[in-house]
């Protein structure tokens, strides 16, 4: 064989070697670009969530999402005044996320050691007067409230509408005379829209929530107390990942159009 048709036959092969391998790479990359597991492929299973009451409507449509978004997952909520779910959470029961009203049952949480990690506030809020639908008693200011003829309902001081009452109270000089303290903003908020009640302080994304059934009486004592709301994990979470996940999705872009659509502020 002359030397050029030797140098020919290692150039053809060589191109034929280059073009094998480019075939190869061109065949391998999709597959292993689809074997990489997106970082919520292990979210299955139940997510518990204590969550205080008044997040029950705002975080109840973010569960459906979370479960859209996460067809092997399902959400479960337990909703209550914020103290009672810290005592039920120091005491043993059993959930994978905890989002408090207040950063101070939040801390209660934490020194108890009920909570994984760092919570992060994901939400703020203020308070609100809730009248029935006309406004019989007339209620035009928080000082009103303090009037023998009118019928208010609060929020019991250790959850966090109450201790934001107080503090409100103590800054207007006003001291209310409620006739029942409650353990939840929903609790509040069901005396008033029944008739039970006058007025009840509650938050006002509660009173936006609510629709026709209320209506709401701002007074401008209420920018002095503005709770902040945290999420954390709980500590031994039977579903640690989707805890983690649905921590993450209520601090994303999806939880914050929700709770800003339901009136609750940036933190």
């Amino acid at each position: 064989m002359s030397r050029r048709m030797v140098r020919a036959s290692a150039l053809v092969g060589a191109a034929t070697v280059a073009l094998g391998l480019a075939l190869s790479g061109c065949a391998t990359t999709p597959a292993a670009i689809s074997k990489t597991p997106s970082p919520t492929d292990d979210v299955t299973g139940t997510v518990t969530v204590f969550a205080a009451a008044s997040l029950t409507k705002t975080f109840t449509e973010l569960g459906e999402e979370f479960e859209k978004a996460h067809p092997d997952a399902k959400v479960t909520f337990s909703f209550a005044g914020s103290s009672d779910l810290v005592s039920q959470l120091t005491a043993g029961a059993p959930a994978d996320v905890f989002a408090s009203a207040d950063e101070a049952n939040m801390t209660k949480a934490v020194d108890g050691g009920a909570i994984d990690g760092s919570p992060t506030d994901f939400a703020t809020n203020v308070l609100a007067i809730a009248v029935p639908p006309g406004n019989p008693a007339h209620v035009k200011s928080f000082a009103d409230l303090a009037s023998p003829s009118v019928r208010t309902v609060v929020c019991a001081p250790q959850v966090p509408c109450g201790a934001a009452t107080a503090k409100v109270e103590k800054s207007a000089d006003v001291t209310l005379a409620p006739v029942s303290e409650e353990s939840s903003v929903t609790d509040v908020l069901g005396k008033v829209s029944s008739g039970e009640a006058d007025a009840g302080i509650v938050y006002a994304t509660d009173v936006k929530g609510a629709g026709s059934s209320v209506q709401s009486v701002p007074f401008p004592e209420a920018a002095k107390t503005i709770n902040v709301y945290p999420i954390a994990t709980v500590a031994h979470a039977p579903n640690p990942a989707g805890a983690r996940a649905f921590v993450k999705f209520v601090t994303g872009p999806t939880g914050r159009k929700a709770l800003a659509a339901a009136g609750f502020g940036a933190p």
